[in-house]
């Protein structure tokens, strides 16, 4: 074959072998491909935390309760994390949504049965707590079912929710990854620190 006859063939070549991948991810369901559309965040969805304890609750809490205002804010999960990390007030919709979420997540988990008994996070409270050796080996001493009927988890998390400075925390953001996390701090600290205060008044 001549060299001008070689050159005349490559465009030949180019439009076959395009011709071959298009074919291919047709084959593979490329003509009907539609971008991701953002979960629905007022479907119910499986929540679950790889950690334990208290941080384990705080993280089930967070991540149902972004999803409950997201919905009563009629907005993807993704449009209000974006949001709320960016600078600026946050409206009121805003912060009583996102109370309001974490209180449904409390009633979600105990309608489900998922919730701790308080006397399994007293431990963990305990070992953070600033409180008296003496005290802590008192209240260690206490048998579940006392800390139990004194203490009921939902009772507890959702007076730690109504004690929590939203507004404040959220003034404290500065990205999308950081609305679960501090939030969950805030939460996990708002719940040790209302057990403890429950814990002083029972012994």
């Amino acid at each position: 074959m001549n060299p001008a006859a070689r050159w005349a063939g490559l465009p030949v070549l180019a439009f076959v072998l395009v011709t071959a991948v298009i074919g291919v991810q047709v084959a593979n369901g490329g003509g009907s491909y539609e971008p991701l559309r953002p979960a629905d965040p007022c479907a119910e969805r499986e929540v679950t935390s790889r950690s334990d304890g208290v941080e384990g609750l705080t993280e089930q809490l967070v991540l149902i309760a972004v999803d409950e205002a997201a919905c009563t804010l009629q907005v993807s999960r993704e449009e209000l994390t974006l949001r709320l990390a960016q600078p600026g007030d946050r409206t009121d919709a805003e912060i009583d949504a996102l109370r309001d979420g974490l209180t449904a997540a409390v009633a979600r988990l105990e309608a489900d049965e998922t919730l701790p008994p308080a006397s399994s996070l007293v431990d963990e409270v305990l070992d953070s707590a600033d409180l008296n050796g003496f005290l802590k080996s008192a209240i260690r001493a206490l048998p579940d079912g006392v800390i139990d009927t004194a203490l009921k988890t939902d009772d507890v998390l959702t007076r730690a929710i109504a004690d929590l400075d939203i507004r404040d925390l959220l003034e404290n953001l500065t990205d999308q990854d950081d609305l679960e996390r501090q939030v969950g701090v805030a939460v996990e600290q708002a719940v040790k620190d209302s057990l403890v205060d429950r814990l002083r008044d029972v012994f």
